[in-house]
């Protein structure tokens, strides 16, 4: 029978060069490993932890209905800050000889799937219409706005529609990931609207879970049903109706999820899984605790879509003068301030608000790099915004704790 051994070898360079001058195959102290079905990872892994890891339900057999983000192929022309400039963009850039049109735009040459003239067929097919100017989740607690026909290969290379259309009505869904690099594993987010492929995961495609499901009247082949529905699968509804007894609500049941996939403890425990495949979820059948949970995970919810009445108990100022403009977005620990040019600051953030990852990206840091790269003030609106972003971070700290603290031990029984 076949066998397969591993090892590690840490330190600097020197020293990884030294210890292989050193020993051969013969000397060295292998450890042997037992790559299993379905990823046969070549590193040693807890196959106890795996184990019990593996009692939980992946998330893409509890939501069937489910697809990475949208593409745009053109990021430049179809993701705008505001329906205006959403509005704006779109008379003009259907009314341009093609070339004029990839001249003014800077669009570069065609792709298979993005081409100019497909993207101008497909507004002039479907008509500038208010009603497609949408809100889209670009990054985390950075909503801006796009012109959402559903046409592949259109004004947006791979819209999605077969799961994004749920998003175009009152939704709620989970943004994860299949794979996560970093070490936090804090590839979790929500939404209320469509989201861009990477707007919750800096290393890869975010995925997007809606809690409902509407029917396909624009398609329509006989659709079955009229109403929304629950994206569960029927033996997980079993499932968890054998766990509690009864069916929650699918918001409650959404809380639940999220507010396991926030616990510092379960990213942790379960980090080496985590990083290779979509995200597994353990159910209990103690109600209390299945309660509890769920309220931690509204909370979270709520702040994070920026619908939370905490929001508006500010704990920074704003303070500086001459213009807001974002220039160089630097951050000084000591004032615990976050400069976004010489002499404008945000103050009262510390270290631990500034360093806050989800998805990889630095939230902070990121929402106002953006704005520099674009070369843009922030507005009244967005200085507030911002304030909130940091509202938000430090009460989800506080509460990914409360949910540790919630949970008796592990696993979640």
């Amino acid at each position: 029978m076949t066998k397969y051994y591993h090892i590690d070898i840490w330190g600097s360079r020197e020293d990884k060069y030294r210890y292989l001058n050193e020993n051969d195959f013969t000397t060295i102290e292998w450890k042997e490993i037992f790559p299993t079905s379905p990823f046969y990872v070549f590193i040693p892994q807890n196959k106890y932890l795996l184990a019990e890891y593996n009692q939980g339900w992946k998330i893409t057999d509890i939501m069937p209905v489910n697809s990475v983000g949208i593409v745009t192929a053109r990021d430049s022309l179809t993701i705008r800050w505001s329906e205006q400039e959403v509005q704006d963009t779109v008379k003009d850039f259907v009314s341009l000889p093609i070339e004029v049109a990839r001249q003014k735009y800077d669009l570069g040459k065609d792709a298979r799937d993005w081409q100019v003239e497909l993207a101008q067929n497909d507004l002039k097919k479907n008509g500038i219409e208010n009603s497609n100017i949408v809100p889209i989740l670009y990054r985390p607690f950075d909503i801006r706005f796009t012109y959402y026909t559903g046409q592949t290969r259109g004004f947006i290379c791979m819209p999605r529609f077969e799961v994004m259309g749920n998003m175009l009505k009152d939704n709620l869904a989970i943004v994860s990931a299949r794979i996560n690099k970093s070490k936090d594993c804090d590839h979790f987010y929500c939404s209320r609207f469509i989201t861009e492929t990477k707007c919750g995961e800096s290393t890869t495609q975010s995925c997007l879970f809606p809690l409902y499901i509407y029917p396909d009247t624009q398609n329509d082949q006989g659709t079955l049903f009229t109403e929304r529905t629950p994206n569960f699968s029927q033996n997980f509804l079993s499932e968890i109706k054998a766990k509690l007894g009864y069916i929650p609500t699918p918001e409650k049941f959404f809380y639940y999820t999220y507010s396991i996939f926030q616990s510092p403890t379960y990213r942790k425990r379960y980090a080496e899984f985590l990083k290779i495949d979509f995200p597994r979820l353990p159910l209990t059948s103690n109600e209390q605790l299945f309660n509890n949970l769920a309220q931690k995970g509204e909370e979270l919810v709520k702040l994070h879509l920026m619908e939370s009445q905490q929001l508006n108990r500010l704990i920074t100022q704003y303070q500086g003068e001459g213009d807001n403009n974002v220039t160089a977005v630097t951050y000084k620990p000591q004032q615990q301030r976050i400069y976004i040019n010489k002499t404008h600051y945000f103050e009262g953030i510390p270290m631990e608000i500034w360093e806050f990852k989800i998805g990889g990206y630095q939230v902070l840091d990121k929402w106002l790099k953006d704005r520099k790269k674009a070369n843009r003030s922030l507005s009244l609106d967005d200085i507030l915004h911002y304030q909130k972003i940091v509202v938000a971070l430090t009460a989800t700290l506080k509460i990914m704790k409360e949910i540790d603290q919630i949970i008796p031990e592990w696993p979640i029984q």
